[in-house]
């Protein structure tokens, strides 16, 4: 076999042509071009702040153990609407539903104000 592949090569002349790296421009993109690109079309699908911050106002004034009119964007859940650990259970399950997406429990643990809140769930690409 290696004799026939040998004589075989010593009458076969192949033409080669340099190829250029990457031909197409896709491939020529780093990985941070493709990470940037894809980012950017996600931060599209965020929620704005702004809208983000009525809508918990609004779900945190509706909760029947919170006075109204002492909601603001920076008030404390416990300091300022006096609010216990299992009213602002409730208050975070109610933006859950609000927002349409779960809101992992270390995370949650961490939501003890509007502010908190609106920041958390402005970021986060699954709410709605």
């Amino acid at each position: 076999m290696a004799a026939a592949r040998s004589a075989l090569l010593k009458h076969l002349r192949v033409n080669v042509n340099a190829v250029p790296r990457n031909p197409n421009p896709l491939f020529s993109l780093s990985f941070n071009a493709i990470r940037r690109h894809f980012s950017e079309e996600l931060r599209g699908t965020f929620l704005e702040k702004s809208e983000v911050t009525d809508r918990v106002i609004r779900v945190v004034k509706e909760f029947q153990k919170v006075d109204p009119s002492k909601v603001t964007p920076t008030a404390h859940f416990q300091n300022d609407l006096g609010l216990d650990s299992l009213d602002t259970v409730e208050v975070v399950m109610a933006l859950e539903e609000e927002f349409g997406f779960e809101i992992p429990d270390n995370e949650a643990d961490k939501i003890t104000n509007i502010n908190t809140a609106v920041d958390f769930i402005s970021s986060h690409p699954q709410a709605k």
